[in-house]
C-alpha cells in the first residue's frame, strides 16, 4: 500500500488596503488581481477619513493603484513600485502563503 500525499492548495490570504484621503468623494482599488476593473473593489471611508478595502488573494505578487476621484494615486504606505506600460508606476505587494 502506498501512502497518498495530501496536496494542499494555497489558501487565499486576507489583505487590507487603506488610503488616507478624507476629502475624497470616491476611492477605488484597482490591480491585476481584479483585472483593473473599477466596479469590483470600491473602497469605503471610515469615520477617520481612511478609505479601506479588504480582499482575499492567493499567494503571489500583485500590482495595484488607487483611483481617487478619477485620478490615479499610488499607495504612500508602500514604497515598492514597478514601472507600468504607460510610463508611470504601480505599487506591488507580495502575498505570502500561510
Amino acid at each position: 500500500m502506498t501512502a497518498k500525499k495530501s496536496e494542499r492548495k494555497p489558501k487565499r490570504r486576507r489583505v487590507t488596503f487603506s488610503l488616507a484621503s478624507p476629502d475624497a468623494k470616491e476611492v477605488i482599488l484597482l490591480g491585476d488581481f481584479n483585472q483593473w476593473n473599477p466596479k469590483i473593489h470600491p473602497m469605503k471611508k471610515n469615520k477617520s477619513g481612511i478609505w479601506e478595502k479588504v480582499t482575499f488573494l492567493f499567494p503571489g505578487t500583485y500590482e495595484y493603484r488607487f483611483m481617487v476621484d478619477g485620478q490615479w494615486r499610488n499607495d504612500p504606505q508602500n514604497s515598492q513600485t514597478r514601472t507600468n506600460r504607460f510610463g508611470s508606476e504601480n505599487n506591488f505587494i507580495d502575498v505570502q502563503s500561510a
